[in-house]
C-alpha cells in the first residue's frame, strides 16, 4: 500500500488546528488503499499548539509531530517535516486552510496518472490582501526572475505535492539560508501548476509582517542570484569613468577657457551621493558575506525538543 506524509509547519496555530485536521479528514477519505501520515511541526509557538497536536494524536495515530526548541522559521520546519516524511509522497501544506485539501485528490492523479514528478499550485489572484503588500510581492517575482536563472511562479504557494525522489533531492541540499520556493525550482523534475483562488485563513493571524516578507525575499534574491554584485561592480566602475571624465572638464575650463572652479554645494552633493552609492554597494556585499559567515559556522538547522516519530 502506498503512503502519503502530509507535512504542515505551525508556529501559534491552536484556533485552526482542529478546524484544519477536520477539513482534511474528509478529503484523505476519498483516497482509496492509501495509507496516511500527518505530521505537525511545531516551530516553536508559544501558544497551546503542541497540545492540540496531542490531543488529536490522542484521537488518531496517523497524526505525527516535531517539536522545535525554539521558532526556526518555516523553512526549518519545511526541512524537518521532510527528513521525518516516510511516505511515497509528500505533501506540503500550512495549516490555516489558504492551501484547500480539496485539491488533494487531483494533485495525487497527476502524478500517479499523468507521470508529473510534482504538483505546485498558485494564486490566480491576491484578494483580500493588503494592495501594496500584492504591489510588492508580483514586483519581487518579476525582479528575481530577471535576476536568477532559476525562475519562481508568480503566485506560487508552499502546497506541493511530490514523489519521494523530489523530497531526497531537495534534502540534499543541505544550506542553512533555505529559500524553499527557489530550491523547489532548482531541483527540476516535471511539475505541473494547478491555480485557484485566493483563499483568506480560516482562524488566526498571519505571521507573516511587511517587514518580515521583506527580509525573505532578500533571502530569496541572495540565494539564487549573484547578480546584485555585479550590478554593484558596474555602478562602481561607471563612477570612476565618469569622474575621470569630469576631471578632465575641470582641466579643460580652467586651463584653456581660463575659469576658475567654484561650487562647493554640488561638490558636496557629489561626495554625498557617491559615498551613498559606496555605502549601498558594500551593504550587498555584506548580505552575501553574513550568508557565508552562516554557512561555515555549520550550525544545525533545527534542533528538536520532543517528537513522537521513531527514526
Amino acid at each position: 500500500m502506498k503512503k502519503i506524509s502530509i507535512v504542515v509547519p505551525c508556529y501559534n496555530e491552536e484556533k485552526a488546528l482542529p478546524l484544519f485536521y477536520e477539513e482534511l479528514l474528509k478529503h484523505m477519505n476519498n483516497f482509496d488503499n492509501i495509507d496516511f501520515e500527518i505530521i505537525f511541526v511545531d516551530d516553536g509557538s508559544k501558544d497551546n499548539t503542541i497540545n492540540v497536536i496531542n490531543d488529536l494524536h490522542s484521537k488518531d495515530d496517523r497524526v505525527k509531530y516535531v517539536s522545535f526548541s525554539r521558532n526556526f522559521g518555516k523553512e526549518s520546519a519545511i526541512y524537518a517535516g521532510f527528513e521525518h516524511a516516510s511516505g511515497d509522497y509528500i505533501v506540503l501544506m500550512d495549516s490555516d486552510l489558504q492551501d484547500p485539501p480539496a485539491l488533494l485528490l487531483d494533485m495525487y492523479k497527476s502524478v500517479t496518472e499523468e507521470g508529473y514528478d510534482a504538483v505546485g499550485t498558485r494564486r490566480v489572484n491576491r484578494k483580500g490582501e493588503p494592495v501594496i503588500r500584492s504591489l510588492f510581492a508580483r514586483l519581487f517575482y518579476k525582479l528575481i526572475n530577471k535576476l536568477s536563472p532559476i525562475q519562481m511562479v508568480d503566485g506560487a504557494r508552499d502546497f506541493i505535492f511530490i514523489k519521494k525522489e523530489v523530497k531526497d533531492a531537495i534534502l540534499s541540499l543541505k544550506e542553512y539560508n533555505r529559500y524553499s520556493k527557489g530550491l523547489f525550482s532548482f531541483v527540476g523534475f516535471k511539475v505541473k501548476w494547478l491555480e485557484y483562488e485566493n483563499i483568506q485563513r480560516v482562524a488566526g493571524e498571519t505571521k507573516w509582517s511587511f517587514w518580515k516578507l521583506t527580509k525573505y525575499a532578500m533571502e530569496g534574491i541572495t540565494a539564487f542570484s549573484t547578480t546584485p554584485l555585479i550590478i554593484s561592480s558596474i555602478i562602481g566602475l561607471v563612477f570612476c569613468i565618469a569622474s575621470f571624465l569630469l576631471i578632465l572638464l575641470i582641466i579643460f575650463k580652467t586651463i584653456i577657457l581660463g575659469d576658475p572652479t567654484s561650487g562647493w554645494p554640488s561638490l558636496v552633493c557629489i561626495i554625498f551621493m557617491v559615498s551613498g552609492i559606496q555605502l549601498f554597494s558594500l551593504g550587498i556585499i555584506g548580505q552575501y558575506l553574513s550568508k557565508t559567515y552562516l554557512e561555515v559556522k555549520n550550525r544545525p538547522i533545527y534542533i528538536v525538543k520532543e517528537t513522537n516519530i521513531d527514526k
